[in-house]
């Protein structure tokens, strides 16, 4: 992976833990560090996922690549919220 492919990565995954942190209701108990974390992984899970349903590449916005990422980071969100309340 190059270093324009990171920074797209991290860039990516800063947008998509920040839409998946709106979507969860009430309040999360993580720092913007663990959203960042989430949203790059469910980045690159939901677009890994969108390529095995064959939906990644699409004329114009792939929606529902972005919507599979966003879906992803909030289960993450939420996920890591509740761990982190138990403690």
């Amino acid at each position: 992976m190059e270093i324009s492919g990171i920074i797209s990565a991290i860039i990516i995954g800063i947008v998509i833990g920040a839409l998946g942190r709106l979507v969860v209701p009430g309040r999360q108990r993580i720092g913007i560090l663990w959203t960042i974390a989430i949203g790059i992984i469910a980045a690159l899970i939901g677009s890994a996922l969108a390529s095995g349903l064959d939906v990644s590449d699409t004329d114009g916005v792939d929606w529902i690549e972005w919507l599979i990422q966003i879906a992803l980071a909030a289960v993450g969100v939420a996920a890591v919220s509740k761990a982190k309340v138990r403690h």
